[in-house]
């Protein structure tokens, strides 16, 4: 779901980077106190893994790409501040090595998928943990992947309100929402199937190997 440079305004991708900027040095220094010696490596595992699923991309008309993403298991062990760090880097590198991703818009990928995808995983597991842990997993990677694209497909439809010629020609991305949100959010309700199952599958594997404490 990576939107590529071109398709956003500076009038959204610099309030997106000032944002972001605050929120990565906040959730630095939340990393900074959560990680033990312990867990770097799952971690870095665990981060690897997003980094592969997140490199194979299905490019989508309405300006975006669906993929799998493994962001729902780094939120759910690790927490939403260093899933966000951690896919933030993973954005990065995969813009600056793989032009997979815009630059301008990194911001606003990571503060999708990195943190509102994150914290839609989490707390949407962990309110539906007591009921069914199993359902929990999986709402929990299909919210991962779906409320991220959302946010997405609302960034994308509104450039031709944010940035116009004075003949109302779209200076950006051209088109409006009525076509962005079908577009981008039917293929993720079906990824997002895949990817809840992928959660419930890995999150069990990962238990069976002592990797999971309750969050």
């Amino acid at each position: 779901m990576h939107i590529p440079d071109g398709f956003i305004a500076p009038q959204m991708y610099l309030p997106a980077y000032g944002a972001a900027i605050g929120l990565w040095a906040y959730g630095l220094r939340r990393l900074r106190t959560a990680l033990r010696e312990e867990t770097i490596p799952r971690l870095a595992v665990l981060t690897a893994f997003c980094f592969v699923l997140m490199m194979v991309m299905l490019p989508l008309p309405g300006g975006t790409s669906a993929h799998a993403t493994g962001i729902a298991l780094l939120a759910i062990l690790f927490g939403v501040w260093t899933a966000f760090i951690s896919v933030s880097l993973v954005l990065l590198l995969q813009a600056l090595l793989f032009g997979a991703g815009g630059v301008t818009a990194l911001a606003l990928n990571a503060l999708a998928m990195g943190l509102v995808g994150s914290a839609a995983a989490r707390y949407s597991y962990l309110l539906l943990r007591r009921v069914h842990e199993g359902f929990g997993l999986v709402v929990a990677g299909w919210l991962s992947v779906n409320a991220a694209a959302l946010l997405m497909a609302l960034a994308l439809g509104s450039q031709p309100l944010l940035a116009h010629a004075e003949d109302g020609q779209p200076l950006f991305f051209p088109f409006g929402l009525s076509i962005t949100l079908p577009a981008v959010m039917i293929p993720h309700a079906l990824v997002g199937i895949g990817e809840g199952v992928l959660t419930l599958l890995m999150f069990r594997l990962l238990s069976q190997r002592g990797w999971v404490s309750q969050p």
